[in-house]
């Protein structure tokens, strides 16, 4: 849980001249390089050679100490850059975060010009992307499909089953390989989220999915890569081909049955929902490694599925807080972004509009300085409301621009990690993990890989 939320030791802040601090060109350069790594790892999808590197290279560890002596040298922030041509601020103070989440989508609207060139190649009317009434309607119906609030969805019992078989089939072919890796989990687990979100006629359609990884590698590159329209229209195509089936229990279900305003457009809104759900098939396997080196935790997890029926919906508070827990140490998102609409007053001076305010939380969950459990695994904060009272720790962003997805997300990670705990005993062959060790700042999710033994 955190401690003070500003080091005893920090300095003023000083700013040169009146106004927020503007940082130095060489510090500008420091920060870049923190944020590069992250950004080159793959924003949108993951690059999995380049988060091999910057896991053996410690980069985000690196990347985390070097804003740690930038905020010692200007103050938490937000710290102006002098970045040619684009306005920007490096926010690195929990009480900023709050304010600026809080203040989602005016002052600080979330389809910054990056954004919108990013996600424009696969999801260019996306809530991620809107803004003023158009992002009102798209995030209203957004939450209607998501059943956003409810910690089981009011089509659980379908996904559960979804869940459960997919669990198995995994669960058969560890119990004989006698492993689990990345490869294995992926596969089972797109079987998953293409029958979630689009129906069982989904669950083979292994090309719909390829079809979106690369139109998300394309994002990767923001406005230095032109659109893949013709890739894009094939993509929906085929999106709308199974949201016509509206099968029972799933989202396209959903979509089907919620009423829309012409400014929605439902086919543009599934992407998003499968593109989020692809970075939570990493976060649930970095929770099951980090359970598995920690075996009072992994006690505890087990206790809580006990004899449950895993085939109709379960509420998991332990497990959720497990996940939640691999989020705040591994974020799947980074950095978050927003852009002011106008000029917006701060203590010490005024942000101009259409300034990018860069929120790092990979660094912010990671503050040693201001969090006494920065690198170790610590699930219980998720249960005791410690974590939820903490400004810094946004593991599916907070306010109105919160991920309209969290519990459906939390509800089938969980469920996932029950069944592949259930009967079997599991071991972490790579990475090492000592749990009496601060934990590492980046954990490649490709190369984990546990060994299995099944205990009837």
């Amino acid at each position: 849980m955190t401690t003070q939320q500003t080091p005893l030791d920090a300095p003023p802040r000083h700013t040169g001249e009146p106004g927020l601090p503007l940082a130095s060109g060489r510090d500008t350069l420091r920060a870049a390089g923190a944020i590069l790594p992250i950004v080159a790892q793959g924003v949108i999808a993951r690059r999995r050679h380049v988060v091999a590197l910057a896991g053996k290279a410690d980069l985000d560890g690196r990347g985390v100490r070097v804003l740690q002596d930038l905020s010692t040298r200007y103050g938490h922030g937000p710290v102006r850059l002098r970045l040619p041509g684009r306005r920007a601020a490096l926010v690195l103070d929990a009480d900023d975060v709050r304010r600026i989440l809080d203040e989602t989508p005016e002052p600080f609207a979330p389809d910054t010009w990056e954004k919108r060139k990013a996600l424009g190649q696969f999801q260019p009317h996306g809530v991620l992307v809107s803004h003023g009434e158009a992002r009102a309607e798209r995030r209203r119906f957004n939450e209607a499909v998501l059943d956003t609030g409810h910690p089981l969805h009011r089509n659980a019992a379908v996904m559960a089953r979804a869940v459960a078989q997919e669990a198995g089939v995994l669960g058969a072919e560890m119990d004989r390989t006698g492993e689990l890796d990345w490869d294995a989990f992926v596969r089972a687990w797109w079987r998953v989220v293409r029958r979630v979100v689009l129906g069982d006629g989904a669950r083979d359609d292994h090309d719909l999915t390829d079809e979106l990884t690369r139109l998300r590698n394309a994002a990767n590159w923001s406005f230095l890569l032109p659109r893949r329209r013709a890739r894009r229209e094939r993509f929906r195509a085929r999106v709308r081909e199974h949201l016509e089936r509206a099968e029972p229990g799933s989202l396209a279900e959903m979509i089907a049955r919620t009423p829309a305003d012409p400014e929605v457009d439902p086919v543009d809104q599934v992407p998003q929902w499968l593109f989020a759900y692809d970075p939570a098939g990493a976060v649930a396997l970095r929770a099951l490694a980090a359970l598995v080196a920690h075996p009072a935790e992994l006690t505890r997890a087990r206790e809580e599925i006990g004899d449950r029926d895993l085939a109709l919906p379960q509420d998991l508070p332990r497990l959720r807080a497990t996940v939640l827990e691999s989020v705040r140490l591994w974020p799947t998102t980074p950095l978050l972004l927003r852009e002011t609409t106008r000029p917006v007053r701060w203590d010490g001076g005024e942000l101009d509009a259409r300034t990018a305010m860069i929120i790092p939380t990979w660094y912010l969950h990671r503050d040693g300085r201001t969090r006494a459990d920065a690198n170790r695994f610590d699930p219980q904060q998720w249960l005791d409301g410690a974590a939820q009272e903490d400004p810094a720790l946004v593991p599916f962003s907070a306010g109105p621009g919160r991920c309209p997805g969290r519990e459906l997300v939390l509800f089938t990670t969980s469920s996932f990690l029950a069944h592949l705990l259930r009967g079997r005993e599991l071991e972490l062959a790579a990475p090492v993990i000592d749990p009496q060790a601060p934990l590492p700042a980046g954990v490649d999710p490709f190369a984990v890989r546990l060994r299995v033994r099944p205990t009837g």
